[in-house]
């Protein structure tokens, strides 16, 4: 199972060519080309030829910090292309996970049952695992914002005047430290916010999110209470040849880089630091930057996100659903926090689970749910990363809400 980059972009590609036009840009004109970043998780299983992609998304913004408080799980935090299709992927996991439990006699071609002797040992449960023929990787038609991306950034540069540092929101002013796209943009190796010239937001950047994606897996924490971390890392990130830069990446994500802190660090739980190789493609995605037509003056940004997996196909707009008002509960997407947690409550209800139903439910809200001990193991590694790797993280919080059914 050694798929090449450009067998992996496909994949992705042409599971997104094959959407209606609802989930993506407006077609080109004389007057613009709009463009948005891809993302999909991929798995290539052991005897079959062909990756498949499980999940993709696109989108590139971010919720500003003013509006968390008042998103409440039902409005995502951040819709990078990246995010969606790791949110998408867990949307899909948790599927798997109802469908086996509902009914055990159909297999699954990604996860499975989990035998009594290898549940975890701290909280006796993740009674469900990703084959060990499976392997996961993931594409990206741009280079993931923050750190990874730098070195292209400078040299896009007309004017290579980094941007000044911008006025603090009041819930920033603690870590000054914390910078956005642009800002002092020779700072190489640190974590970043979302890029954004007129955003405050605390929103980390894609490549810090990715590199921490190396140590508590693609797993999410609800899923975390069901699937074993073990076989859920990447394998690889794959991106065009234009939006590779080895230094770049190497420090970013590589275990000789800013990751190079975790390199010996053992955690329980299945949870270990699994950096990824990072492949290139030769193929571009159609909707890129790069691919603007001549005949189209303006390169303008789509707001149009799209979350999709083989359970799911949604286009959301400001990290909700299109068409939906802004405080509509019915406007929250399948990948948003409530939904996912009331999809995980489901899975378990399946499963027979009344300890962990009674954990979920007598707790006040989700970030005291998350500090609970069903969470330590996963909690202690996020805690160790953000200590010695990925300093100065500041946590987006504010967005805590009451897990309610739907």
């Amino acid at each position: 199972m050694n798929p090449t980059g450009d067998e992996i972009a496909k994949s992705v590609l042409e599971t997104y060519d094959s959407l209606a036009q609802k989930y993506k840009p407006v077609k080109s004109n004389a007057d613009f080309f709009q463009w948005v970043p891809l993302s999909g998780i991929v798995a290539v299983r052991a005897g079959h030829q062909k990756p498949e992609c499980l999940s993709l998304g696109t989108g590139m913004k971010c919720l500003p910090i003013d509006q968390v408080a008042q998103a409440k799980g039902s409005v995502l935090h951040d819709w990078h292309a990246e995010i969606v299709a790791i949110r998408a992927f867990n949307h899909y996991l948790l599927q798997e996970c109802l469908e086996l439990a509902l009914s055990p006699e159909k297999p699954s071609p990604i996860i499975q049952r989990r035998e009594s002797h290898e549940m975890t040992k701290s909280h006796g449960f993740q009674p469900f695992s990703i084959r060990e023929d499976v392997q996961l990787h993931m594409y990206s038609s741009e280079a993931p914002c923050g750190d990874a991306s730098m070195e292209l950034l400078m040299e896009a540069q007309v004017d290579a005047t980094p941007w000044p540092v911008a006025k603090l929101h009041p819930a920033t002013k603690k870590l000054p430290n914390l910078l956005r796209g642009r800002e002092s943009f020779a700072e190489l190796g640190i974590v970043r916010r979302k890029p954004g010239a007129d955003l405050t937001t605390l929103s980390k950047s894609c490549s810090d999110k990715l590199a921490l994606k190396q140590c508590t897996s693609l797993l999410s924490s609800y899923t975390s209470l069901l699937v074993n971390p073990g076989n859920a890392y990447l394998h690889s990130l794959v991106l065009p040849e234009t939006q590779y830069v080895a230094k770049a990446c190497d420090r970013s994500f590589g275990p000789s880089g800013r990751m190079k802190a975790v390199n010996d660090h053992g955690w329980s739980g299945g949870y270990a630091f699994h950096p990824f190789d990072v492949r290139t493609t030769r193929h571009e995605f159609v909707y890129s930057r790069r691919s603007k037509p001549a005949t189209s003056k303006e390169l303008r940004t789509s707001n149009i996100a799209a979350a999709v997996n083989p359970y799911l196909q949604e286009a959301l707009i400001l990290g909700r659903l299109q068409g939906r008002k802004k405080l509509d509960p019915k406007g929250a997407s399948a990948i948003s926090s409530k939904r996912m947690w009331n999809l995980t409550i489901q899975v378990l209800a399946a499963l027979g689970t009344p300890r962990l139903l009674q954990t979920i439910s007598q707790s006040s809200n989700v970030r005291i749910l998350k500090d609970s001990t069903a969470f330590e193991d996963r909690q202690k590694v996020k805690d160790d990363v953000r200590a010695v790797a990925l300093k100065a993280w500041m946590r987006n919080d504010g967005g805590d809400f009451v897990i309610e059914p739907d």
